[in-house]
Parts: structure tokens; C-alpha cells; sequence
């Protein structure tokens, strides 16, 4: 049996748990005597019983390097950072995770999305296109126990930071792929966005009705779900590398989105980001829509987004599904047609990774929606509920004596509630959150506490620009 002050193996650079603060056998009997705190009721910041033995977390002591953006591998770190796992997030200085900028709606400044899945963490601000930012990827890779990325197959090789390349420095690593379509293959070079997975996989072609059009999700399944896959992978991992002393590599695959109507079919784009829309724009020839103010951005487009999707349907309607296809191949913007369940175990990645399609998984995830807490749904839910209705009483009660809201003080957005995890411990309380960070806001305590950088080194990193560092006010 697993104990609470589980080591490394003598001899392994890494362990499953490192010792909890070498507490005595006396300390641990107590604590394993300890009643279980109650449930309680209410949101979780003031239901946590005290810090100590008796609320020792899972993964207490473990270290995160984490290296993904928008929503299936920030849904997973969140997660092992709520059973106590210390997230150091990797973010580009300045604007950070994607979904920093997706919104409507926002909590003050910042996106709601990107705060309903980023607490509990800690943000370095790192230029990956600067040798001495992927230097200190290193040094922090080799601090760690788990490194997670969801760049597309190759990128980070090239980098000098794929799974052989961290492996050489860090043997005992935990390395996590989130990729849309696998390491092998025929696609895998596409970007892969939830949508894209959901048609693809023909999900969007048995949802909806029968002799209606194909239905788009209202919550993100693929992505949660494979953030969910992804999470319990890593435990698994780190289970593994418990009873080996060797670390592994972990490949989990999806396998903003819109769905278009072609002139035989449809297709499913997503341009999550300024970079990849004017890419769509220069695959449509529509100059003029990549030129006008409406649509600079993400939040712009999300307020003119009828009159865009207007103008997107009418030229996608003009070419072929597959004439599409050819000119989206290779552009970096994540795209896909939809297919039916014939078509989807035709699909030549489908039988390369042999993936099968579980036809119970809208209605079981549909079913389950509470307990999934889908981030973006339920935190509009709580914070912009003006513009979907309000819940009703009794699921709101129901919710809170599940201890599913969690409240936070945040430097910029001030007191926020997000979803919290859907599971409860009897040994230990999910609670006292910390809240989402700025971006490289804890930059210079991470090169201090985990790599030992003096002031003198910080300093020239933060001159160089390799590093930065958001100062709260």
C-alpha cells in the first residue's frame, strides 16, 4: 500500500511522492487515525479543515511543468494541482494562454474561460524563441516530476525540448503529449481543437436530430474528456514510474471552432487565436474582412461574430468539402470535415491508431454535466448569468452543498467563483484555492525557490527579455 510520506526509490532520479516533511511513524499513525474532516456546505474557501496531518493532499510535494494552453491540458493540471501538486505554467511574455483573450464574458479584465480552469497555479513567463529560455525549460524540467504539452507532434523536438531530448536531463520524468491526432499518422501535423475532434470523430454527425444538420456540443466533451484522460494518465504514470524508478512518455489525443456548410458537406474551422485568423482570411480571399477594425480580435469578433459567420458561410458554400480540405492542409489552422461513422472508420488515422468511438458518451457526459463541470457553461452560469437565466434555487443549493463552487480573491478581477472539482476525498479537503495567476506573475520566485537563481542572474534574465515578470498591484 501507497503511504502518505511515499519516497524515491534509493537510487532513481525520481519518485512517485517526495517524504511529507519527514513527519515521524508516530505522526503518521496519528494522522492516519484522524477522523475525515466533514463535508460541510457552502462554497469550499472556508469548508477546509485545518492545514497539517489531517489534510495531507495526494500529491503533495509533486512539481507540474506545464506547457499547455487553452483547455484539455490546463483542465488536467488543474486538477492534479487541486490533490496539492505544485503547477509552475509556462506562458509567452506578455499576452500568455490563448484564452486569456477569449471572451466575452470577462471578470473585470480577465476571461472568465481562462479563469475557470487555470487556479491553483503558478505563471513563468518564458521566450521559448530565446536559447536561454529553453535552457531554463531545462533546468525546470529537470526540477520536476511532470512535464505536459500540447504543441503540435515535432515542434518542441525541434526545440531541443521533445520527450528523448528532456528524457537525457531528467530520466524519472512524467512527459504528457496532448495532441489532436496521436504522435504517428497520417494527420499528425493538424492542429486539433475540441470541435474539430467532435467532427472528425463523427460525434457532431449522431448528435442533434435525426434528419437535422450536425450538432455542435454546447460544452467542450472532447476536450474535457481528454483532459480528464490526460489527468488520470499522469497519476497512472506517476504510479508507474513508483514501482519501475523510469520516467515514460504519455500520448493523449483529441481525435474555436465553427462548423460551415460546403457545397456538399460541411467542415469544422477553429482560428483560436489573432495569427490563425488571418491565415483564414488569406485562405478565403477575403482581404477585406482580415482588414476591417470589427474584426482584430477575439473579443471583436466575438461581439460582431453574425455578421462574420455570415460572411464565412457564404464563401465556404462556394467549394467542396474536400477542395477545402486541400487548401486548409498544411496552413497550421485546425480543421476537419464532419464526418458520418462510415466515413469516420475509413478515416486513415482512425486505422492507424485504431481508436474506437464509445456511441454512449453524448448522452452518459450529458447525464453526468454536473459532476464534469464544464468550465466555460457553468462559470457563465455564476458570474454572467444575466444573459442565460438564472439556475434554478435548488440546483444552485445542490451545487454548493457539493462544495462544486469555489471562491477566490484575485489580484486584478477581484472575488471570483469558479467550478471546482466534482469529487470529494474523506481523508483530505479540495479547498482554499489559489486563485488563477497573471501572467509571469510568479517569474522570479520560480527561479529562485526551484532553480536557486540569485538577484544578479534574474536581473539579466529579465533585461535580456528571455524571462518576465508581471508586478501585482
Amino acid at each position: 500500500m501507497l503511504r502518505a510520506g511515499l519516497g524515491r526509490r534509493s537510487g532513481c532520479c525520481g519518485g512517485l511522492w517526495r517524504s511529507s516533511g519527514g513527519r515521524s511513524a508516530r505522526a503518521r499513525s496519528a494522522a492516519s487515525a484522524s477522523p475525515s474532516p466533514g463535508s460541510g456546505s457552502g462554497a469550499r474557501t472556508g469548508a477546509a479543515p485545518p492545514a497539517g496531518p489531517s489534510n495531507v493532499k495526494p500529491l503533495d510535494g509533486v512539481k507540474i511543468l506545464d506547457l499547455t494552453r487553452v483547455l484539455a491540458g490546463p483542465f488536467a493540471t488543474m486538477n492534479l494541482g487541486d490533490l496539492g501538486a505544485e503547477v509552475i505554467k509556462v506562458e509567452r511574455p506578455g499576452a500568455g494562454d490563448d484564452t486569456r483573450a477569449w471572451g466575452p464574458p470577462f471578470a473585470g479584465t480577465e476571461s472568465v474561460y481562462f479563469l475557470s480552469v487555470n487556479r491553483n497555479k503558478k505563471s513563468i513567463a518564458i521566450n521559448m524563441k530565446d536559447s536561454k529560455g529553453i535552457k531554463l525549460i531545462k533546468e525546470l524540467a529537470a526540477a520536476s516530476d511532470v512535464f505536459v504539452e500540447n504543441f503540435v507532434p515535432g515542434k518542441l523536438a525541434e526545440m531541443g525540448l521533445g520527450y528523448e531530448d528532456i528524457k537525457k536531463i531528467a530520466p524519472h520524468i512524467v512527459y504528457c503529449s496532448i495532441t489532436g491526432y496521436g504522435q504517428t499518422g497520417p494527420l499528425v501535423q493538424r492542429g486539433g481543437y475540441d470541435s474539430i475532434a467532435a467532427a472528425v470523430s463523427g460525434l457532431m454527425h449522431i448528435t442533434g436530430h435525426e434528419d437535422g444538420e450536425p450538432v455542435r456540443s454546447g460544452v467542450a466533451m472532447t476536450d474535457l474528456a481528454t483532459g480528464l484522460y490526460t489527468y488520470g494518465a499522469i497519476m497512472a504514470g506517476l504510479l508507474q514510474r513508483y514501482k519501475t524508478g523510469r520516467g515514460l512518455h504519455i500520448d493523449c489525443n483529441l481525435l474555436s471552432t465553427q462548423a460551415f456548410k460546403t457545397k456538399d458537406g460541411y467542415i469544422v474551422v477553429g482560428a483560436g487565436n489573432d495569427h490563425q485568423f488571418v491565415t483564414l482570411c488569406k485562405i478565403l480571399n477575403l482581404p477585406e474582412v482580415n482588414k476591417d477594425s470589427r474584426y482584430k480580435t477575439n473579443t471583436l469578433r466575438v461581439q460582431n461574430r453574425k455578421e462574420l459567420i455570415d460572411i464565412l458561410s457564404t464563401r465556404f458554400s462556394e467549394k467542396a468539402t474536400i477542395e477545402w480540405l486541400q487548401l486548409f492542409e498544411g496552413s497550421g489552422v485546425p480543421y476537419g470535415p464532419i464526418n458520418n461513422m462510415q466515413q469516420v472508420f475509413s478515416d486513415p488515422q482512425v486505422l492507424e491508431g485504431s481508436i474506437y468511438i464509445i456511441q454512449k458518451l453524448p448522452s452518459l457526459l450529458q447525464a453526468e454535466q454536473t459532476k464534469f463541470s464544464q468550465p466555460f457553461f457553468i462559470g457563465e452560469v455564476l458570474l454572467s448569468s444575466n444573459h442565460l437565466g438564472d439556475p434554478p434555487l435548488d440546483l444552485l443549493q445542490q451545487v454548493l452543498h457539493n462544495g462544486l463552487v469555489m471562491e477566490m480573491n484575485h489580484p486584478t478581477a477581484g472575488k471570483i467563483a469558479v467550478p471546482g472539482p466534482g469529487v470529494r476525498y474523506s481523508g483530505f479537503a479540495v479547498s482554499h484555492p489559489k486563485p488563477p495567476p497573471l501572467v509571469g506573475q510568479h517569474t522570479v520566485e520560480i527561479l529562485k525557490s526551484m532553480l536557486g537563481y540569485e538577484d544578479d542572474a534574474i536581473e539579466e534574465l529579465l533585461h535580456t527579455g528571455a524571462v518576465a515578470q508581471h508586478e501585482v498591484r
